[in-house]
Protein backbone atom coordinates (compact mmCIF):
# COMPACT_ATOMS: atom_id res chain seq x y z
CA UNK A 1 0.00 0.00 0.00
CA UNK A 2 1.66 3.24 -1.14
CA UNK A 3 -0.30 5.72 0.99
CA UNK A 4 0.65 5.93 4.66
CA UNK A 5 -1.30 8.33 6.86
CA UNK A 6 -0.22 9.44 10.32
CA UNK A 7 -3.34 10.61 12.18
CA UNK A 8 -2.88 12.54 15.42
CA UNK A 9 -5.77 12.46 17.86
CA UNK A 10 -7.16 9.49 15.96
CA UNK A 11 -8.83 8.03 19.06
CA UNK A 12 -10.92 11.16 19.59
CA UNK A 13 -14.31 11.96 18.14
CA UNK A 14 -13.55 13.33 14.68
CA UNK A 15 -10.21 11.57 14.38
CA UNK A 16 -11.65 8.13 15.04
CA UNK A 17 -14.41 8.67 12.50
CA UNK A 18 -11.71 9.62 10.01
CA UNK A 19 -9.53 6.59 10.80
CA UNK A 20 -12.44 4.15 10.66
CA UNK A 21 -13.57 5.55 7.31
CA UNK A 22 -10.03 5.43 5.90
CA UNK A 23 -9.58 1.78 6.81
CA UNK A 24 -13.12 0.78 5.87
CA UNK A 25 -12.39 1.98 2.34
CA UNK A 26 -8.79 0.77 2.34
CA UNK A 27 -7.56 4.26 1.48
CA UNK A 28 -4.18 4.03 3.20
CA UNK A 29 -2.15 2.30 5.84
CA UNK A 30 -2.86 4.29 9.01
CA UNK A 31 -0.85 4.99 12.14
CA UNK A 32 -2.90 6.58 14.92
CA UNK A 33 -1.02 8.68 17.48
CA UNK A 34 -3.06 9.59 20.57
CA UNK A 35 -2.17 10.31 24.19
CA UNK A 36 -5.55 8.95 25.37
CA UNK A 37 -6.37 11.81 27.68
CA UNK A 38 -9.99 12.18 28.84
CA UNK A 39 -11.38 12.68 25.31
CA UNK A 40 -9.34 9.98 23.57
CA UNK A 41 -10.75 6.48 23.75
CA UNK A 42 -9.03 3.36 22.45
CA UNK A 43 -12.44 1.68 22.25
CA UNK A 44 -13.37 4.01 19.39
CA UNK A 45 -10.96 2.02 17.21
CA UNK A 46 -11.75 -1.45 18.53
CA UNK A 47 -13.01 -2.49 15.10
CA UNK A 48 -9.42 -2.17 13.84
CA UNK A 49 -7.76 -4.29 16.53
CA UNK A 50 -6.91 -7.02 14.04
CA UNK A 51 -6.33 -4.83 11.02
CA UNK A 52 -2.71 -5.30 9.85
CA UNK A 53 -2.80 -1.93 8.11
CA UNK A 54 -3.64 0.03 11.25
CA UNK A 55 -1.18 0.69 14.05
CA UNK A 56 -2.00 2.49 17.29
CA UNK A 57 0.67 4.40 19.20
CA UNK A 58 -0.04 5.95 22.57
CA UNK A 59 2.06 9.09 22.81
CA UNK A 60 2.27 12.86 23.05
CA UNK A 61 2.51 15.10 19.99
CA UNK A 62 4.58 17.46 22.16
CA UNK A 63 7.38 14.86 22.42
CA UNK A 64 9.89 15.68 19.65
CA UNK A 65 11.84 12.42 19.97
CA UNK A 66 8.69 10.33 19.64
CA UNK A 67 7.40 12.30 16.66
CA UNK A 68 10.80 12.06 14.97
CA UNK A 69 11.01 8.31 15.48
CA UNK A 70 7.52 7.74 14.09
CA UNK A 71 8.25 9.84 11.02
CA UNK A 72 11.46 7.93 10.32
CA UNK A 73 9.97 4.48 10.91
CA UNK A 74 6.52 4.91 9.37
CA UNK A 75 7.47 7.34 6.57
CA UNK A 76 4.00 8.87 6.18
CA UNK A 77 2.80 10.33 2.92
CA UNK A 78 0.39 12.60 4.80
CA UNK A 79 -0.31 13.81 8.30
CA UNK A 80 -3.84 14.56 9.47
CA UNK A 81 -3.56 16.64 12.62
CA UNK A 82 -6.75 16.26 14.69
CA UNK A 83 -5.11 16.17 18.13
CA UNK A 84 -6.30 19.09 20.25
CA UNK A 85 -7.82 20.06 23.54
CA UNK A 86 -11.23 21.31 22.43
CA UNK A 87 -13.55 21.71 25.43
CA UNK A 88 -14.17 25.41 25.91
CA UNK A 89 -15.15 25.28 29.58
CA UNK A 90 -12.05 23.26 30.40
CA UNK A 91 -9.93 25.91 28.68
CA UNK A 92 -11.41 28.53 31.00
CA UNK A 93 -10.44 26.48 34.04
CA UNK A 94 -7.07 25.15 32.79
CA UNK A 95 -5.75 27.26 29.90
CA UNK A 96 -2.16 26.03 30.25
CA UNK A 97 -3.10 22.53 29.11
CA UNK A 98 -4.54 23.99 25.91
CA UNK A 99 -1.40 25.96 25.19
CA UNK A 100 0.77 22.87 25.61
CA UNK A 101 -1.28 20.59 23.37
CA UNK A 102 -2.68 22.97 20.78
CA UNK A 103 0.26 25.35 20.41
CA UNK A 104 3.38 23.50 21.53
CA UNK A 105 2.13 20.18 20.17
CA UNK A 106 1.37 21.67 16.76
CA UNK A 107 4.79 23.39 16.73
CA UNK A 108 6.57 20.11 17.48
CA UNK A 109 4.70 18.32 14.68
CA UNK A 110 5.38 21.06 12.16
CA UNK A 111 9.04 21.36 13.05
CA UNK A 112 9.72 17.63 13.08
CA UNK A 113 7.97 17.26 9.72
CA UNK A 114 10.11 20.13 8.39
CA UNK A 115 13.27 18.29 9.48
CA UNK A 116 11.98 14.99 8.14
CA UNK A 117 11.17 16.37 4.70
CA UNK A 118 14.49 18.23 4.49
CA UNK A 119 16.35 14.90 4.37
CA UNK A 120 13.72 12.93 2.47
CA UNK A 121 14.03 11.90 -1.12
CA UNK A 122 12.27 13.94 -3.80
CA UNK A 123 9.85 11.06 -4.31
CA UNK A 124 8.93 11.07 -0.61
CA UNK A 125 8.45 14.84 -0.60
CA UNK A 126 6.29 14.80 -3.69
CA UNK A 127 2.63 14.67 -2.79
CA UNK A 128 3.24 14.93 0.97
CA UNK A 129 0.49 16.85 2.80
CA UNK A 130 0.07 18.18 6.32
CA UNK A 131 -3.66 18.69 6.94
CA UNK A 132 -4.13 20.91 9.98
CA UNK A 133 -7.67 20.58 11.36
CA UNK A 134 -8.98 23.68 13.14
CA UNK A 135 -12.23 25.34 14.19
CA UNK A 136 -14.61 28.17 13.40
CA UNK A 137 -14.11 29.51 16.92
CA UNK A 138 -10.89 31.25 15.85
CA UNK A 139 -13.09 33.83 14.07
CA UNK A 140 -14.93 34.93 17.21
CA UNK A 141 -18.63 35.67 17.32
CA UNK A 142 -21.22 36.85 14.80
CA UNK A 143 -24.26 39.03 15.28
CA UNK A 144 -27.70 37.80 14.16
CA UNK A 145 -27.52 39.60 10.79
CA UNK A 146 -23.79 39.20 10.08
CA UNK A 147 -22.72 37.18 7.04
CA UNK A 148 -21.09 33.81 7.77
CA UNK A 149 -17.36 33.43 8.32
CA UNK A 150 -15.27 33.12 5.17
CA UNK A 151 -11.64 32.12 4.77
CA UNK A 152 -10.80 35.86 4.80
CA UNK A 153 -12.55 36.65 8.10
CA UNK A 154 -10.06 38.17 10.58
CA UNK A 155 -9.26 36.06 13.60
CA UNK A 156 -10.87 37.22 16.86
CA UNK A 157 -10.79 34.34 19.38
CA UNK A 158 -12.78 34.83 22.58
CA UNK A 159 -11.77 31.86 24.75
CA UNK A 160 -8.42 30.30 25.70
CA UNK A 161 -9.38 27.30 23.54
CA UNK A 162 -10.08 29.48 20.50
CA UNK A 163 -6.91 31.50 21.09
CA UNK A 164 -4.79 28.35 21.27
CA UNK A 165 -6.27 27.06 18.01
CA UNK A 166 -5.74 30.45 16.36
CA UNK A 167 -2.08 30.32 17.41
CA UNK A 168 -1.74 26.83 15.92
CA UNK A 169 -3.30 28.04 12.66
CA UNK A 170 -0.78 30.88 12.49
CA UNK A 171 2.08 28.45 13.06
CA UNK A 172 0.83 26.24 10.24
CA UNK A 173 0.62 29.24 7.93
CA UNK A 174 4.11 30.42 8.95
CA UNK A 175 5.65 27.02 8.25
CA UNK A 176 4.20 27.06 4.77
CA UNK A 177 5.41 30.57 3.95
CA UNK A 178 8.78 30.31 5.69
CA UNK A 179 9.80 26.72 4.98
CA UNK A 180 7.51 25.68 2.15
CA UNK A 181 5.93 22.97 4.30
CA UNK A 182 2.97 21.53 2.34
CA UNK A 183 0.30 22.59 4.83
CA UNK A 184 -3.43 22.98 4.29
CA UNK A 185 -5.65 24.26 7.11
CA UNK A 186 -9.33 23.47 7.59
CA UNK A 187 -11.75 25.35 9.85
CA UNK A 188 -14.90 23.42 10.66
CA UNK A 189 -18.19 24.22 12.34
CA UNK A 190 -19.69 22.22 15.23
CA UNK A 191 -19.59 18.49 14.56
CA UNK A 192 -22.00 15.83 15.75
CA UNK A 193 -22.36 12.10 15.26
CA UNK A 194 -21.13 8.75 16.65
CA UNK A 195 -18.25 8.52 19.14
CA UNK A 196 -18.58 12.11 20.37
CA UNK A 197 -17.33 12.56 23.93
CA UNK A 198 -20.25 12.61 26.41
CA UNK A 199 -19.28 16.07 27.66
CA UNK A 200 -20.38 17.78 24.44
CA UNK A 201 -23.79 19.34 23.85
CA UNK A 202 -25.67 16.68 21.89
CA UNK A 203 -24.58 13.60 23.89
CA UNK A 204 -24.96 15.59 27.11
CA UNK A 205 -28.61 16.31 26.27
CA UNK A 206 -29.34 12.71 25.26
CA UNK A 207 -27.78 11.16 28.34
CA UNK A 208 -29.16 13.68 30.84
CA UNK A 209 -32.62 13.15 29.39
CA UNK A 210 -32.71 9.36 29.57
CA UNK A 211 -31.17 9.38 33.05
CA UNK A 212 -33.88 11.69 34.35
CA UNK A 213 -31.50 14.58 35.11
CA UNK A 214 -31.84 18.29 34.51
CA UNK A 215 -30.84 19.38 31.02
CA UNK A 216 -29.03 22.71 31.59
CA UNK A 217 -29.24 25.37 28.90
CA UNK A 218 -26.88 28.35 28.99
CA UNK A 219 -28.32 31.87 29.09
CA UNK A 220 -31.42 32.36 26.98
CA UNK A 221 -30.70 29.36 24.77
CA UNK A 222 -30.47 31.47 21.63
CA UNK A 223 -26.77 31.01 20.91
CA UNK A 224 -26.47 29.78 17.33
CA UNK A 225 -24.13 27.14 15.88
CA UNK A 226 -23.72 25.74 12.38
CA UNK A 227 -23.97 21.96 12.74
CA UNK A 228 -21.89 19.60 10.59
CA UNK A 229 -22.35 15.83 10.56
CA UNK A 230 -19.00 14.19 11.24
CA UNK A 231 -19.30 11.93 8.19
CA UNK A 232 -19.52 15.01 5.97
CA UNK A 233 -16.52 16.50 7.74
CA UNK A 234 -14.46 13.37 7.13
CA UNK A 235 -15.40 13.39 3.47
CA UNK A 236 -14.42 17.07 3.17
CA UNK A 237 -10.99 16.43 4.69
CA UNK A 238 -10.39 13.58 2.28
CA UNK A 239 -11.30 15.82 -0.62
CA UNK A 240 -9.04 18.63 0.61
CA UNK A 241 -6.18 16.15 0.93
CA UNK A 242 -6.76 15.03 -2.63
CA UNK A 243 -7.09 18.39 -4.35
CA UNK A 244 -6.67 21.30 -1.93
CA UNK A 245 -4.18 24.06 -2.70
CA UNK A 246 -1.06 24.19 -0.55
CA UNK A 247 -0.89 27.00 1.98
CA UNK A 248 -4.63 27.67 1.74
CA UNK A 249 -7.46 27.36 4.23
CA UNK A 250 -10.89 25.87 3.65
CA UNK A 251 -14.03 26.41 5.67
CA UNK A 252 -16.12 23.28 6.27
CA UNK A 253 -19.71 23.91 7.35
CA UNK A 254 -22.99 22.06 7.45
CA UNK A 255 -25.32 24.86 6.30
CA UNK A 256 -27.42 23.99 9.35
CA UNK A 257 -27.60 26.94 11.72
CA UNK A 258 -29.63 26.17 14.84
CA UNK A 259 -30.07 27.83 18.22
CA UNK A 260 -29.08 25.69 21.18
CA UNK A 261 -32.73 25.70 22.21
CA UNK A 262 -33.76 24.35 18.80
CA UNK A 263 -31.11 21.63 18.95
CA UNK A 264 -32.32 20.51 22.36
CA UNK A 265 -35.98 20.61 21.33
CA UNK A 266 -35.23 18.46 18.28
CA UNK A 267 -33.32 15.87 20.30
CA UNK A 268 -35.96 15.65 23.00
CA UNK A 269 -38.77 15.29 20.46
CA UNK A 270 -36.91 12.30 18.99
CA UNK A 271 -36.41 10.82 22.45
CA UNK A 272 -40.10 11.27 23.22
CA UNK A 273 -40.74 8.94 20.28
CA UNK A 274 -37.75 6.57 20.53
CA UNK A 275 -37.61 6.11 24.31
CA UNK A 276 -40.63 7.68 26.05
CA UNK A 277 -40.37 8.60 29.70
CA UNK A 278 -41.94 5.99 32.01
CA UNK A 279 -44.40 8.60 33.28
CA UNK A 280 -45.51 9.47 29.74
CA UNK A 281 -44.47 13.12 30.06
CA UNK A 282 -42.14 14.96 27.70
CA UNK A 283 -38.40 15.24 28.25
CA UNK A 284 -38.87 18.97 27.61
CA UNK A 285 -39.82 19.31 31.28
CA UNK A 286 -36.22 18.52 32.28
CA UNK A 287 -34.70 21.58 30.55
CA UNK A 288 -33.44 24.27 32.93
CA UNK A 289 -31.91 27.64 32.07
CA UNK A 290 -28.59 28.25 33.85
CA UNK A 291 -26.19 31.19 34.09
CA UNK A 292 -24.29 31.80 30.86
CA UNK A 293 -20.59 31.01 30.76
CA UNK A 294 -17.87 33.69 30.37
CA UNK A 295 -17.04 34.71 26.80
CA UNK A 296 -19.83 32.61 25.29
CA UNK A 297 -19.86 33.41 21.57
CA UNK A 298 -23.33 34.31 20.34
CA UNK A 299 -23.28 32.86 16.85
CA UNK A 300 -21.06 30.88 14.50
CA UNK A 301 -21.85 30.34 10.83
CA UNK A 302 -19.58 29.08 8.06
CA UNK A 303 -19.50 29.99 4.40
CA UNK A 304 -18.21 26.81 2.76
CA UNK A 305 -18.82 28.03 -0.78
CA UNK A 306 -15.12 27.93 -1.65
CA UNK A 307 -15.01 24.21 -0.91
CA UNK A 308 -18.03 23.65 -3.11
CA UNK A 309 -16.77 25.91 -5.89
CA UNK A 310 -13.17 24.68 -6.07
CA UNK A 311 -13.37 21.07 -4.83
CA UNK A 312 -17.01 20.14 -5.55
CA UNK A 313 -17.79 19.34 -1.92
CA UNK A 314 -21.04 20.07 -0.13
CA UNK A 315 -22.63 18.39 2.89
CA UNK A 316 -24.80 15.39 2.17
CA UNK A 317 -26.57 15.50 5.53
CA UNK A 318 -28.70 18.24 7.02
CA UNK A 319 -29.04 18.47 10.77
CA UNK A 320 -32.50 16.89 10.64
CA UNK A 321 -31.38 14.01 8.44
CA UNK A 322 -28.53 12.98 10.75
CA UNK A 323 -29.61 13.88 14.27
CA UNK A 324 -32.07 10.99 14.52
CA UNK A 325 -29.36 8.47 13.64
CA UNK A 326 -27.04 10.13 16.14
CA UNK A 327 -29.60 9.89 18.95
CA UNK A 328 -30.22 6.24 18.15
CA UNK A 329 -26.47 5.55 18.14
CA UNK A 330 -26.18 6.74 21.74
CA UNK A 331 -29.26 4.77 22.76
CA UNK A 332 -27.81 1.55 21.33
CA UNK A 333 -24.22 2.10 22.50
CA UNK A 334 -24.74 2.49 26.24
CA UNK A 335 -21.75 0.26 27.03
CA UNK A 336 -19.45 2.71 25.23
CA UNK A 337 -20.52 5.88 27.03
CA UNK A 338 -21.07 4.21 30.39
CA UNK A 339 -17.51 2.93 30.26
CA UNK A 340 -16.22 6.45 29.57
CA UNK A 341 -18.18 7.95 32.41
CA UNK A 342 -17.02 5.27 34.86
CA UNK A 343 -13.37 6.17 34.39
CA UNK A 344 -11.23 8.79 36.06
CA UNK A 345 -9.67 11.30 33.68
CA UNK A 346 -7.21 13.91 34.98
CA UNK A 347 -8.39 13.43 38.54
CA UNK A 348 -12.05 13.96 37.64
CA UNK A 349 -14.92 11.55 37.99
CA UNK A 350 -16.89 12.08 34.83
CA UNK A 351 -20.65 12.09 34.70
CA UNK A 352 -23.08 14.24 32.81
CA UNK A 353 -21.69 17.62 33.78
CA UNK A 354 -23.72 20.29 35.51
CA UNK A 355 -22.93 22.83 32.83
CA UNK A 356 -23.79 22.39 29.20
CA UNK A 357 -20.95 22.27 26.67
CA UNK A 358 -21.86 23.88 23.38
CA UNK A 359 -18.68 23.02 21.49
CA UNK A 360 -18.83 20.26 18.93
CA UNK A 361 -15.26 19.93 17.79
Amino acid sequence: MSKRWLVTGGAGFIGSNFVLEARKNNLAKVMTLDLLTYAGNRANLAALDHDPDHEFVRGDISDPSLVKSLLLSFKPTAIFHFAAESHVDRSIDHPGIFLKTNVEGTFVLLDEVRKYLSVSSPSDRKGFRFIHVSTDEVFGSLGPADPPFTEKTPYAPNSPYAASKAASDHLARAYFHTYGLPVITTNCSNNFGPWQFPEKLIPTVILAAIEGKEIPLYGDGLNVRDWLYVGDHVRAIRRIHEAGSLGETYNIGGNSERTNRKVIDTILAILDQERPRPDGRSYMEQVKLVTDRPGHDRRYAMDASRLKRELSWSPEFSFESAIGETVRWYLTNEAWWKDIRSRTYSGERLGVLADLKTGGK
